[in-house]
């Protein structure tokens, strides 16, 4: 007598009835589909990452003070939000903006080892993306652009479905 768990007594024992596991978050979608989806967006985060540079030029070129400067710290995380998007179309808006978020901070607490400075003092491009000096209330107005960022990103994300 065999055995019920021996496979000539299972019926359909020699056939695989698993599914392949999905690994794809969207499965009933066209794969096409999802390209072109993060293709769009792709396009979308280049032209929202230059809009945010030339904003922080205009706001450079038509105030100074208090004003541009906090203004400039939180298009700084804008920027980083739109670069985040860009590497990573399908990442959820909250993802994007503490991905972001988290990049400023660092960069703002690397300025206290003094590297960013003797990096500054050698280059514009150093200057313009690593800073030179820690101001804390920078890290406030980051927090405000990832805010403003995640707001939109969301709302781009509902509008789609």
């Amino acid at each position: 007598m065999k055995k019920p768990t021996e496979p000539a007594s299972i019926p359909d024992a020699d056939r695989d009835t698993r599914t392949p596991p999905r690994s794809d978050p969207s499965p009933n979608r066209p794969r096409r589909t999802r390209d072109r989806t993060a293709r769009t967006a792709r396009t979308v985060a280049a032209v929202a990452a230059a809009g945010t540079v030339a904003a922080g030029l205009a706001v450079r070129a038509v105030a100074d003070g208090a004003f541009a400067k906090y203004a400039g710290s939180a298009l700084y995380t804008v920027l980083l939000c739109a670069l985040v998007a860009f590497c990573a179309p399908r990442a959820r808006p909250v993802v994007v903006a503490l991905t972001a978020l988290g990049l400023s901070w660092t960069v703002e607490f690397a300025q206290l080892t003094g590297v960013p400075a003797e990096l500054s003092a050698h280059s514009a491009a150093a200057r313009l993306v690593l800073g030179s000096t820690f101001n804390a209330p920078d890290l406030f107005w980051y927090a405000v652009g990832a805010a403003g960022a995640w707001a939109v990103l969301r709302a781009a994300a509902r509008a789609r479905g």
